[in-house]
């Protein structure tokens, strides 16, 4: 590729195995020079398929995740039985695998629709100009191209723009990144996704609500937790690939964050890894996915899961997603509820910031199912 990369191995444990590629030259020009070359000459041209991109023996999705959804409409009207019946289908998802899907979840579909649209008024820009809004090491914001700032084999076949969102209404954060970041030509864009990020926290308060009615504790208690949190809007934008099945449009991982809210188009393409096999969970109109985060399992001590997941890529169509992290504050204490603590017996993961978590995955440990785990071992290791 005419890009020198190397292997950077972080201080750890024996047991953690911790990789990220970091360019030997001019860091930033080097960032540009590879996302510009990745994105104009090989996704969007098909110029070869480069072995940056190849993931070997992939293993094709056997069936499909058949679930009941939740319907949320009772719950919205303070019905208390529907909303048993919603939190028990969350319960059981979360405790084996932590995926679920919502209907009549209250988000406008015209706010949907205008989210997934917008899309194209980044994604269609020139190379240069994306790079204006680009993400820089370490940080969770910004534009990455297939992340070959901070990996150097297993690329993920896409582009994504990513931003943050906190809850204050007189704090317009996500217009002004865009508008910072690209100019005034994109403060409509800004306000689509102003609009929509807030749409996703008010339905996330209403998941916290069912997900801590289905563990049994206050009702108000995740909620509380995240009102002054911090969370991300990831847009995902996988070209169309003519090699497929050599590739994905992001590898298998599991969430680091607490929940995220997935709207995914009708192209298709996410897959979870559950009774040990691949299931695909195809697009349906109208529905939002739900899925259970690292943190998450934590605030559960363990009793909610986090599954890996991963996106294919598609031969003909470009696909589109739109994913938002929801996390509590940086400083914030990772901690369950007492009571299931004592229902479980004991502590399963220690004490935690998500800052630390964060910085952990973005700086030393590519995501997979063992990342909780590695970071508590790493982290009393260091004494954080």
């Amino acid at each position: 590729m005419g890009i020198d990369i190397y292997k950077y191995h972080v201080s750890a444990p024996p047991n953690i195995h911790l990789c990220l590629s970091f360019s030997m030259d001019s860091p930033l020009k080097l960032q540009e020079q590879s996302k510009g070359f990745l994105f104009d000459s090989v996704l969007h041209k098909q110029a070869g398929f480069p072995k940056e991109f190849l993931w070997p023996d992939l293993v094709r999705a056997q069936q499909e995740l058949s679930e009941p959804l939740v319907d949320l409409e009772g719950f919205f009207k303070g019905d208390e039985e529907a909303t048993k019946q919603a939190a028990n289908i969350i319960k059981d998802a979360c405790s084996r695998h932590g995926f679920f899907q919502v209907i009549n979840h209250g988000v406008d579909p015209n706010v949907i629709r205008d989210a997934e649209d917008y899309m194209d008024h980044f994604f269609r820009l020139p190379v240069s100009e994306k790079l204006k809004a680009r993400r820089m090491p370490g940080s969770l914001c910004g534009y990455s191209g297939a992340h070959a700032d901070r990996y150097a084999s297993k690329l993920p076949w896409k582009e994504t723009l990513s931003f943050r969102y906190h809850e204050n209404s007189s704090d317009l954060v996500v217009l002004d990144f865009f508008k910072s970041a690209l100019g005034n030509d994109f403060e409509q864009t800004g306000m689509v996704y102003q609009k929509y990020c807030e749409a996703m926290m008010d339905l996330s308060f209403a998941i916290l609500e069912l997900l801590a009615i289905s563990l049994g504790v206050d009702r108000k208690l995740y909620r509380k937790f995240f009102e002054d949190g911090f969370s991300i809007l990831r847009c995902n934008f996988y070209p169309p690939c003519q090699e497929p099945g050599n590739t994905l449009g992001t590898g298998p991982h599991c969430d680091s964050n607490s929940i995220t809210i997935l709207h995914q188009d009708q192209v298709g393409g996410l897959e979870i890894f559950t009774n040990k096999v691949w299931q695909t969970i195809p697009p349906l109109q109208g529905a939002l996915i739900i899925n259970i985060g690292d943190t998450f399992t934590a605030l559960s001590n363990g009793k909610y899961k986090s599954c890996l997941h991963r996106a294919m890529v598609n031969q003909h169509e470009q696909r589109k997603s739109l994913a938002f992290f929801l996390s509590p504050r940086e400083d914030k204490v990772v901690r369950p509820p007492q009571e299931l603590v004592c229902s479980e017996g004991k502590r399963m993961y220690p004490d935690f910031t998500w800052l630390n978590l964060s910085r952990f995955v973005q700086n030393h440990y590519r995501a997979d199912d063992s990342t909780l785990q590695n970071f508590t071992n790493w982290s009393q290791s260091v004494n954080l």
